[in-house]
C-alpha cells in the first residue's frame, strides 16, 4: 500500500521541492556572497523600486516576533518545525490541487527552517519600494509560501463555489 502511494507522483512532487529548495538556497548564498563582497555598501543593488539589502530575520514572517532570547527563538523554531509536519501530512493525505499549493508552502517552510537551524536567523533580501513607501523585506522562500497560501484561498474559493452551486 505504501509503496504505491509512494510511486504515485512522488517524484514529481519531490523534484518541485527540492527546485524550490535548491532556488532559494542559491539565491540567499548569492546574495550573502555579495553582501561579503560589497561591506562598504549599504545595499547590494538599488533601483527605482527595488533594491536587494541582505537583512537577517530572527523573527517569523517578515521579521515579526523577533527576539534575541534563546529558549524563544528555540521555541518558535520547534513550533515551525511542528507546522511544517504538520503541512507534510496534510500533503501526504491530499490528492487534489491543492497538494501544489502545500508543497510551495512546504518547500518555502523548509528553506527558511534550514536558515534558522544554521544560520540562527532568515537571510532576506528582497526589497519593494514605492518612493519612501518599502514593503516588509522578504526572499525566495517566503515568495513560495505566499504564492501557495494563495492558491489555496482560491482553490478553496473554487470549491466552496462549487459546493454552493451543487445545493441549489
Amino acid at each position: 500500500m505504501i509503496f504505491k502511494f509512494l510511486k504515485k507522483n512522488f517524484y514529481i512532487n519531490l523534484s518541485l521541492i527540492l527546485l524550490i529548495f535548491l532556488i532559494d538556497r542559491f539565491s540567499k548564498m548569492y546574495v550573502i556572497y555579495l553582501d561579503n563582497k560589497f561591506t562598504n555598501k549599504e545595499e547590494i543593488f538599488s533601483s527605482k523600486f527595488l533594491n536587494i539589502n541582505l537583512i537577517w530575520n530572527e523573527g517569523i514572517a517578515f521579521g515579526f516576533l523577533s527576539f534575541s532570547e534563546g529558549n524563544l527563538y528555540n521555541f518558535l523554531t520547534t513550533f515551525i518545525t511542528i507546522v511544517i509536519l504538520v503541512i507534510l501530512v496534510m500533503i501526504l493525505k491530499d490528492n487534489s490541487y491543492k497538494k501544489y499549493a502545500l508543497l510551495m508552502i512546504f518547500a518555502g517552510a523548509i528553506g527558511n527552517l534550514y536558515d534558522r537551524i544554521f544560520f540562527k536567523a532568515v537571510p532576506d533580501f528582497i526589497d519593494f519600494h514605492i518612493g519612501e513607501f518599502h514593503w516588509f523585506i522578504f526572499n525566495v522562500a517566503d515568495i513560495f509560501i505566499t504564492l501557495g497560501v494563495f492558491f489555496m484561498i482560491v482553490l478553496e474559493l473554487i470549491s466552496d463555489k462549487e459546493k454552493l452551486n451543487e445545493k441549489i
